[in-house]
């Protein structure tokens, strides 16, 4: 079946010298049919792109591919790209996808489309954009796209997909074209694209690489020969036409097939007789097919037929009857007889709408676009300003006519305001802001009504804030220069300006900007709003220059605030940070972070942003409660995804998801889940805040695992000890820079980078170990030269450790520090690490601590305990997907001769009964001995049972109330 309209007016002829072309359409298509006979089991799609100047003959072969693909029963998809749509978004796109949807009810559509319909629904125009303060962001709608072509591709199979007139696609189809390509294969669609490469715009760069696909050239058309241009002439005029005569069309024309055959009909029309004494006449009437002899034989037909034609120049493509009469100002009986002449004159063609209404188009877009540029300027600016009217009145809304009021000269019109800024609002739900911007930019120029200015500038400003946020800042500043600004709208300018500033690495002007606008402002409200907008701003900065006094600053805001409101608990939860980040007693911290989650935080709120939320989280997950984090980050993961944010959002949970299993030693799962968050951030550009994060939790993660050649190749590919960001990050880049450069042996370079890191948190305050394991990390570079250095170093981070007081932290600082010591200290340090590590949900460095254990016991001589040590850490090494450390247990104990037993780990989450048992006791305040008396077991067993709650659950004793749903 197929959904696009008919080809464009004209009797079917045979193609000319198409042979190969033809031939490999057919092959592709035979190839997404599977054959004659070897079913869809078979089925190969791919991409076939063809390339030519205009009237070569690409629309006509395009044709006949929809033709073929359709007597094989394959749907077929079809988009025109406009000339004058080119800068409409998803313009191509509708025409690919509306029609699968056109005969369905709105219920229909939402059953079908699922929860993609609030996202994609508007980019398709199958529904009006929803109001509101968010929207998806343009690779959101691409993610949806791709899910409703792929739904569409099993549903409908075999499916083709043809783009003609390429090189005026708009950019967000284009863009959506160009990454889903890929999938063609896979998914058995055959995609056929044609443009003019000679028209390519320099900025399309998506256009570029989908014709240029895998280093393939396009087939490109070339002009016919003097053969075939004879063989169209004696089709046209009779066997009879001379020799010279057909030379000289083929001369005239220099083949280009569209030429040939209008010059051909001319003749006909006119009666031409076809010989080498009529090579005279035949000049005259080639000057009239085209260009200037074109617009006089259309100037021929009367004043009313040449403004239908302008009409319908300045519409566009596909447009009613009704519309384009309506803009040309002409009855209807006027219109009926213009759009006659202009058919007889090959002009004009008419076609059957997608809801059955007749609509028109021009007959090649050669045509189209020698009338649009033949209409004097003014009239054409006053046209494409009935335009407007005329399809704001129709009701298709004011995207519609946005693209007719960009090409009115600004005239100070509020009405033309006020739908530019409805098409920007438009845009933007619908997932383009480019558009949107465009729009804004316009409207600006108009200019606004005065009491407006810093509105539209607010507007233009938040539109260019993820895209281009240096314009941003100085549009935002001019707003806030306005004299005529509420207070509400210039507290949401102040917001979004410190965003923009914030994300320019400008965080010092950012907290400047917040203070000075607090102290203007006469709200306690915005005061406090203010304020927590500093904390967070400065919780960030790696320059801020009074990092302790901050932190008491926001210690006396926390200590007098209950959240009532969003930004108490944003303090809160700022504060929960601060404490964590310093090494604070746990409970301080946790006891913050949880009267911050009391009432709820949005992770979608775009004034507010979502770095409190995530920091709340990863605050929970150094407090030993990382099954909490992640329940929180699966929130976020869920909102970023209803509204269609698939993009830095969405990396930087999917990216701190992974840092949680790492803590949690799921490293497996935590690495899929950094490469895909890094996967994202790739997709947004290169060097942004989102590959921060996600390239130094994959270092770690893959040092973790014992893969120190990816964790290499990562650290190169993006450039990580090429400087580092002065934006705090975690994990810090420069202490995972100087743990990966301990990894390969370059211990004098690792010390350095780990003293040079430890100075810098220790001047902010940061103390934690767990934050940040610099100290750690140093102590062990240090081992190797200097044990006395090694040893203070160590005892200090155990200290700091102690002091925040988790066990995982306790655990892992006195394991390094036993590392520093001889071994008859080191078993007694190791064997207290075990002993704090198995409370705590920290399973790969659990495993770690078994394994040094058993390694020391064995150096002592007590193999026993021993292989008992070094089974159990082979065991959660292999749960944990540490492979380095199995092996190195497993070479230990085939060392001492003895036979590594079968493993029978396991990475279910599901409790046994017996760990369930012993979780709900310690859930109710039961010691081990306590619980040993209740299940009548050794306590040590109940510690083992324990320990694999804690991994389990993600939690640690004091969080396993909640964990159970008690």
């Amino acid at each position: 079946m197929s959904y696009a309209a008919e080809p464009r007016g004209g009797a079917s002829r045979p193609l000319l010298e198409r042979e190969s072309e033809i031939l490999a359409i057919q092959r592709a298509v035979d190839d997404l049919c599977g054959g004659s006979d070897l079913g869809s089991a078979t089925r190969r799609g791919g991409v076939l792109t063809f390339a030519g100047s205009a009237g070569i003959g690409k629309t006509t072969l395009l044709a006949e591919a929809r033709r073929h693909a359709a007597e094989r029963g394959c749907t077929v998809l079809f988009a025109r790209g406009g000339e004058q749509e080119k800068q409409v978004p998803f313009h191509v796109m509708r025409q690919l996808i509306q029609p699968a949807y056109a005969a369905m009810t709105e219920g229909e559509r939402r059953e079908s489309l699922g929860a993609w319909y609030d996202i994609v629904a508007p980019a398709l125009g199958l529904t009006a954009a929803a109001q509101g303060p968010t929207a998806p962001d343009p690779q959101g709608v691409r993610d949806g796209l791709d899910w409703v072509v792929t739904q569409l591709s099993v549903r409908s199979a075999p499916v083709v997909l043809v783009l003609d007139d390429a090189h005026w696609a708009d950019a967000e189809s284009l863009a959506w074209l160009t990454s889903f390509a890929a999938r063609a294969e896979e998914l058995a669609m055959l995609i056929i694209v044609a443009c003019r490469p000679d028209e390519i715009p320099a900025d399309a760069a998506f256009l570029r690489a989908l014709m240029a696909r895998r280093g393939t050239r396009p087939h490109e058309l070339a002009p016919l020969t003097t053969g075939a241009v004879a063989r169209i002439v004696r089709d046209a005029l009779g066997s009879g036409a001379d020799d010279m005569f057909c030379r000289e069309c083929w001369a005239i024309t220099a083949g280009n097939p569209f030429e040939v055959v209008e010059l051909a009909m001319k003749g006909r029309d006119q009666g031409l007789k076809p010989n080498q004494d009529n090579i005279p006449e035949l000049r005259d009437l080639a000057s009239a097919v085209k260009g200037s002899g074109l617009i006089d034989r259309l100037e021929q037909l009367g004043p009313s037929t040449v403004r239908l034609a302008w009409a319908a120049a300045v519409l566009g493509n596909a447009v009613p009857t009704g519309t384009v009469a309506s803009v040309a100002a002409l009855g209807e009986a006027q219109a009926s007889e213009a759009i006659s002449q202009l058919r007889a004159a090959r002009i004009l063609t008419v076609l059957t709408g997608l809801r059955t209404k007749e609509v028109v188009e021009f007959y090649h877009p050669l045509i189209a676009t020698a009338v649009y540029r033949s209409i004097p300027p003014g009239v054409r600016v006053g046209m494409h300003g009935m335009a407007a009217q005329a399809l704001i009145d129709g009701g298709h809304g004011a995207s519609a006519a946005a693209r007719h009021l960009l090409e009115m000269h600004p005239e100070g019109d509020p009405w033309v305001v006020q739908q530019l800024r409805q098409a920007a609002n438009e845009s933007f739900a619908a997932g383009a802001p480019d558009a949107a911007r465009r729009y804004l930019a316009r409207a600006l120029r108009e200019p606004p009504e005065p009491e407006d200015r810093a509105q539209v500038l607010f507007e233009l400003g938040a539109a260019n804030l993820l895209h281009d946020p240096m314009t941003t800042i100085n549009q935002l500043r001019t707003a806030l220069e306005e004299p005529k600004t509420e207070p509400a709208l210039r507290e949401a300018i102040t917001y979004r300006l410190a965003q923009a500033l914030a994300h320019t690495g400008r965080l010092a002007e950012a907290v400047g900007l917040l203070d000075d606008e607090a102290r203007r402002s006469t709200s306690a409200r915005t005061r406090l709003r203010m304020q927590a907008e500093q904390f967070k701003w400065n919780s960030v900065r790696g320059d801020e220059e009074n990092s302790p006094a901050r932190s008491r600053l926001l210690a006396q805001f926390a200590k007098r605030l209950v959240g009532r409101g969003l930004a108490e608990r944003h303090i809160l939860g700022l504060r929960a940070w601060d404490a964590a980040m310093r090494g604070e007693p746990v409970g301080t911290a946790v006891d913050f972070a949880e009267q911050a989650l009391d009432g709820g935080m949005s992770w979608t709120d775009q004034d507010f942003g979502f770095e409190v939320p995530v920091v709340v989280a990863i605050t929970l997950m150094y407090c030993d409660q990382p099954g909490r984090a992640e329940e929180l980050f699966n929130t976020g993961i869920l909102e970023f995804e209803a509204k269609g944010w698939r993009g830095t959002h969405l990396s930087f949970v999917h990216t701190l998801l992974g840092y949680v299993r790492y803590r949690r030693g799921r490293l497996a799962e935590a690495e899929d889940f950094v490469r895909n968050g890094l996967e994202i951030a790739n997709r947004i550009g290169q060097d942004n805040p989102a590959q921060w994060y996600a390239v130094g939790t994959l270092v770690e993660t893959l040092l973790a695992r014992g893969n120190l050649a990816e964790a290499q190749k990562v650290a190169r590919d993006y450039r990580l000890g090429e400087g580092f960001p002065q934006a705090i990050v975690y994990p810090d880049p420069q202490t995972v820079f100087g743990r990966l450069l301990l990894a390969q042996g370059r211990v004098d370079e690792a010390e350095r980078q780990l003293t040079e890191a430890g100075r810098r948190l220790d001047l902010r305050g940061t103390r934690n170990p767990s934050w940040s394991s610099w100290q750690l990390d140093l102590a062990l570079a240090q081992a190797t030269h200097d044990t006395g250095l090694a040893r203070a170093t160590a005892e200090e981070a155990v200290a700091r450790a102690r002091a925040f007081g988790a066990a995982s932290i306790i655990g892992q600082a006195l394991r390094v520090q036993a590392a520093t010591v001889e071994p008859a200290q080191a078993a007694v340090l190791l064997e207290e690490a075990v002993a704090h590590l198995e409370q705590s949900p920290a399973a790969c460095e659990f495993a770690h601590a078994l394994v040094d254990h058993g390694t020391v016991l064995q150096t002592m001589g007590d193999p026993h305990r021993a292989a008992q040590q070094l089974y159990r850490g082979m065991e959660v090494a292999t749960a944990c997907g540490a492979d380095t450390l199995t092996d190195r247990a497993r070479g230990l104990l085939a060392a001492a001769g003895l036979r590594p037993r079968r493993l029978h780990t396991s990475e279910q989450d599901t409790l046994t009964v017996a760990e369930a048992e012993a979780a709900r006791h310690a859930a109710l305040g039961l010691d081990n001995a306590a619980i040993g008396k209740e299940m009548r077991m050794d306590p040590a067993v109940v510690g083992e049972l324990l320990s694999a709650v804690f991994t389990k659950l993600g939690t640690n004793r004091t969080g396993l109330g909640r964990a159970l749903g008690m």
